[in-house]
């Protein structure tokens, strides 16, 4: 994983803030398109990516492969959360204070890059690690099996 797509204590005012910010950090890397962070904005709008996970709420934005150059992610922890749409309910709100955008060159892959990420999602410990973590080398380690 790339330290620098992993943002740690970010004041994002909304949802399209933090998704330019992570997609600001790709953009500079080449690993996404010039066209990427409009499209995430464009899906989002219609598609929403917000989960209620019960203790936390997380986001994971992303768009279609053809704005991707290189398959990465980044990750943004908010200072204070910011509101998404629901996936499941798009007109409920959520409150998000973890972001992963994802961008994903080959769309076989996306499968078990969110499967990854629903292993991650479903172990509260990992995620409070995850949360509160200090140091982007933490996160790292605690992301490190996530293949993309």
């Amino acid at each position: 994983m790339d330290l620098d797509l992993i943002a740690l204590d970010v004041e994002a005012k909304d949802s399209e803030s933090i998704i330019n910010e992570l997609g600001q950090r790709m953009l500079a890397k080449n690993y996404v398109k010039d066209s990427y962070i409009a499209a995430v904005l464009e899906r989002e709008s219609k598609l929403p990516t917000g989960l209620d996970l019960g203790e936390f709420c997380v986001a994971i934005p992303h768009t279609n492969s053809e704005h991707v150059n290189v398959s990465n992610f980044a990750i943004g922890i908010l200072k204070n959360p910011v509101e998404f749409c629901s996936m499941s309910e798009p007109m409920k709100k959520l409150n998000i204070g973890l972001v992963f955008l994802l961008a994903v060159k080959d769309p076989a892959s996306q499968v078990g890059l969110l499967g990854s990420l629903m292993k991650i999602f479903q172990n509260v410990e990992l995620m409070k690690q995850i949360r509160n973590a200090k140091d982007k080398e933490d996160i790292k380690s605690l992301l490190n099996f996530i293949e993309y």
